[in-house]
């Protein structure tokens, strides 16, 4: 038996080490070994390994002679700030980390623990793709992990952690998990390379530009967070973690908050300039209403005109959606629509109240936002609002103009309750633009056309814009003084604690995608 047991030991030891010159390469780069990486993102000494030894059974292109334990992908669980978390990590410095059959029932495996553990999971990503020597098979193993992606979605948070290479077919994978992150200089993903479309296309293109974390980031919106080294980036991972509940039957982690849920917030009156023309940044606004001004911001780098962002209000997790007046003055355009609604999306399926601050002036207009599908992408957002059956709370800041205001998160699609501060203007559109539809006739007769146009615009804006409009007429559930938004948040949600909202009887609704 102790012989039995020191082999064991030396197997082990073998499976988890791999040659000193493909370390070296990897450091080299900058990156961590895959158990460098593990051992960041994990508490210290709660991660347990499974299936250490598997290995590929394929033959021919010299594949007989090149066999390693564990193939390529470390797969196992351990805990995360005291929470269970299942992850599997592709270890470049086997096989590049490409992905053959073995290597594929190792993830299916750890997908499947994780789903029926209720538990979360995190990809770390640095592989060349399908093993080519493997051929179909390595293909079908990608297909069934993206059919368990699509399985496990809202029912656990699934992380991508891009640390290397992720291309082509390997790509959908981080696209169909919950968020993505990206590190700068490593990271790269996209469905082509840089090969392939200079001979398909003629267009000479690096690796960085085509795929890098800055050009997803801000560009394609497939980075949710990019960091400059792996271990920053695997911290902010051990934060997003603590801000998130196991599983869809579970409600967000609660902390003890020392921020007084009565404590006034009266620098917002000072943060929010009273002209609706102004712009000023909504981030300092939510930092004074969440505890201790902490939050974690969702794609901070795309679609900047709106922001999407998790907090705590009492100690309990926030989803905050908010315009962004000091970027296009806040409109909502295809993207902004398709980040916001992505992200109330998540939010639904793990049980995060919804906290929208309204400062809106409409859609932005133009020729390009409407040939390339502004009212369906606009639509998204409308959809991931009506369905969301979590605690819905809207405050209007300053201005919502038109079916912009609809959308977000106005009474009539559904939110729990609506605030206003005492700045409130809603209405169709601005009074002027109003103003010159509505009297047109009798400014263009007038003898002083402008002085008419002048008087007109603030009769419309009296009898119609004044910020008790909407309270009168039941739209607005209170106009309140910007000092008490953050007792009138956490009260609010308290009392929303325990919402139910019954789902409609139907296979699934059809998101207007």
């Amino acid at each position: 038996m102790r012989r039995a047991t020191e082999d064991l030991a030396l197997r082990k030891a073998r499976a988890r080490s791999a040659p000193e010159e493909a370390t070296r390469k990897q450091h080299a780069k900058g990156k961590l070994t895959v158990r460098e990486r593990l051992d960041v993102l994990f508490d210290p000494g709660s991660f347990r390994e499974i299936e250490p030894f598997r290995q590929h059974r394929a033959h021919g292109f010299g594949m007989e002679s090149r066999r390693a334990d564990g193939d390529g992908v470390v797969t196992g669980w351990g805990t995360v700030h005291g929470k269970k978390v299942f992850a599997y990590a592709h270890d470049f410095r086997v096989f590049a980390g490409a992905l053959g059959e073995a290597h594929a029932a190792k993830v299916h495996k750890i997908m499947d623990l994780a789903c029926a553990a209720g538990a979360p999971l995190v990809s770390l990503n640095d592989g060349a793709g399908a093993r080519i020597q493997e051929g179909v098979t390595a293909l079908a193993g990608y297909g069934m992990i993206f059919r368990r992606h699509v399985e496990c979605s809202g029912m656990i948070p699934q992380i991508s952690v891009l640390l290397g290479p992720c291309a082509g077919g390997a790509a959908y994978s981080p696209a169909l998990t919950d968020f993505t992150f990206m590190v700068r200089g490593s990271s790269q993903m996209f469905i082509t390379g840089p090969d392939v479309v200079r001979a398909v296309t003629g267009e000479q293109v690096s690796h960085e530009h085509l795929g890098g974390a800055d050009v997803h980031a801000r560009k394609s919106g497939v980075a949710a967070f990019v960091h400059d080294d792996e271990a920053e980036c695997l911290e902010e991972v051990r934060y997003l973690l603590s801000l998130l509940p196991a599983n869809n039957r579970c409600l967000p982690p609660v902390v003890p908050c020392d921020d007084p849920p009565d404590r006034r917030t009266d620098a917002l009156v000072d943060l929010v300039p009273a002209s609706p023309r102004r712009g000023y940044d909504v981030r300092d606004v939510i930092a004074e209403v969440v505890d201790d001004g902490e939050f974690l911001e969702v794609h901070e780098a795309w679609a900047r005109n709106i922001v999407c962002m998790l907090a705590r209000l009492g100690g309990h997790v926030v989803g905050v959606v908010a315009n962004q007046p000091q970027v296009l003055a806040g409109v909502l355009d295809i993207a902004a629509s398709e980040k916001a609604a992505r992200f109330v999306s998540i939010c639904d399926s793990f049980h995060i109240p919804l906290v929208t601050l309204v400062d809106v002036p409409g859609f932005l207009p133009g020729v390009t936002q409407e040939h390339e599908g502004i009212i369906r992408h606009g639509a998204k957002l409308l959809y991931a609002y009506c369905n969301a059956t979590v605690p819905r709370i809207s405050v209007v800041l300053r201005k919502a103009y038109g079916g912009a205001y609809i959308v977000m998160d106005s009474r009539s699609i559904g939110s729990d309750l609506s605030f206003a501060w005492p700045t409130n203007e809603i209405a169709v559109m601005g009074a002027e633009g109003a103003a010159n539809v509505v009297f047109r006739r009798q400014i263009e007769a007038a003898d002083d056309p402008e002085e008419t146009r002048r008087r007109l615009v603030e009769q419309y804006r009296a009898e119609l814009m004044h910020p008790y409009y909407a309270a009168e007429r039941g739209l607005v559930d209170d106009v309140i003084d910007p000092g008490e938004t953050r007792q009138v948040l956490v009260a609010s949600l308290e009392a929303l604690r325990q919402k139910h909202a019954p789902l409609p009887e139907r296979k699934h609704g059809n998101v207007p995608l």
